[in-house]
């Protein structure tokens, strides 16, 4: 995840030329997360020559937003609440199925190095098992990969989670998710335990405050139920094969660095013929946009 902000449709595209054999950059964002929150990294690797692409999840499409009037100052979270969601009925396999669409198309101009932050990680260990020819390496960064445990809620029953921040969302929630059909979170809110939870969560705690807000802006208000239940497994015979590197958070509050440590242990334990290449940053759950190139010089270097 990033905070900043860009215009885009389906992907968000850098870099003008196209060369065939070089690698192609294809980044999936996670929870509430949008093609949006990748513009700088995708300009920093555009800056660098190459090529990269911001996914635009389904339902997540300019203009498809589910805002309306209510939703500005004074809210009416109530009237809020009875917007109909874009996300309504769309779920994990619809995210795999429209990333695995964006990858053929990237194929065809460049090696695939294929990124998932956050619960994107759940995202590309499916696209790879379903077409591990089509991807040159795999990037998690801070990211979710089940490996032993079949989903995200499994992974946070752990004693790797213990400590976790990711409970904060529910001051934050409208409606009642069980009509809406989705996780609905006015990240406008102004209540103090979700501020200083969310801080926690996303950033450190020596964060400002402007850099909590500047994410917020970049969130998408609603998230889809069930993501965090469904079965992302990778699979030992296609995602094993493809080369994969996982990028440490140290700071992490929302992803603890033990719980990282864990999932890179499950992965190599499952294909210890082919281990993760393991890269660490002194960072929360976010990069801020300020630090992106911190995340650039990382993965600039898997082309």
């Amino acid at each position: 995840m990033f905070g900043a902000a860009i215009a885009g449709s389906t992907v968000a595209v850098g870099a003008a030329a196209v060369h065939p054999g070089r690698s192609c950059f294809v980044l999936v964002p996670g929870a509430f997360g949008r093609a949006a929150m990748f513009a700088p990294l995708v300009s920093a690797l555009a800056e660098r020559g190459h090529l990269a692409v911001a996914v635009e999840l389904p339902g997540h499409e300019p203009g498809w937003a589910p805002y309306s009037a209510a939703f500005q100052v004074p809210q009416d979270l109530a009237a809020w609440a009875a917007v109909p969601s874009p996300l309504l009925g769309i779920g994990l396999a619809d995210y795999v199925a429209h990333t695995i669409g964006v990858v053929r198309r990237m194929a065809r101009r460049g090696r695939v190095v294929l990124v998932g932050a956050s619960a994107g990680g759940l995202v590309i260990s499916l696209v790879a098992n379903a077409v591990p020819h089509l991807v040159h390496r795999l990037v998690y960064d801070d990211a979710f990969c089940c490996v032993r445990l079949p989903s995200v809620d499994a992974y946070y029953q752990t004693p790797e989670a213990a400590g976790a921040h990711n409970e904060f969302v529910g001051p934050a929630l409208v409606g009642n998710p069980a009509e809406l059909g989705v996780l609905r979170v006015n990240w406008r809110t102004g209540d103090p335990w979700f501020l200083s939870e969310a801080k926690l969560a996303f950033l450190t705690p020596e964060s400002t405050d402007a850099e909590l807000i500047e994410i917020f802006g970049t969130l998408y208000p609603d998230d889809p139920l069930g993501v965090n239940q469904a079965d992302a497994r990778v699979q030992r015979d296609t995602w094993g094969r493809v080369p994969r590197t996982f990028i440490r958070h140290t700071r992490d509050g929302l992803l603890p660095i033990a719980l990282q440590d864990r999932l890179i242990a499950e992965a190599d334990e499952l294909t210890p013929r082919n281990r993760f290449d393991v890269h660490s940053l002194e960072a929360g759950h976010v990069v801020p946009a300020a630090r992106a190139s911190a995340v650039v010089d990382i993965i600039a270097n898997l082309a």
